[in-house]
């Protein structure tokens, strides 16, 4: 009875080990094909407009002073966009 238990597990666990690829592959598919190219364009935009608002927020009072001669060049290309 316990040998049967112990065969049973062994082939269990040893189907698992061969097919795990075959399991998860469908998964991984699914996310990406949920992916298009507008939610990438979208995703991109909302990053870019938060560093945006990082680098305005940075300003301060005293306006563009504030900002490093590197993040001016930054907030210039972002604006560009």
């Amino acid at each position: 009875m316990s040998e049967s238990i112990i065969l049973f597990i062994i082939a269990l666990v040893l189907f698992l080990y061969f097919f795990r690829n075959k399991f998860s592959g469908k998964r991984q598919e699914k996310l990406k094909s949920s992916y298009n190219m507008d939610d990438q364009y979208n995703s991109d935009r909302r990053e870019r407009e938060k560093e945006i608002d990082a680098l305005l927020s940075k300003m301060g009072e005293n306006g563009s002073k504030d900002l490093s001669e590197k993040d001016q060049k930054r907030l210039d290309e972002l604006s560009k966009k």
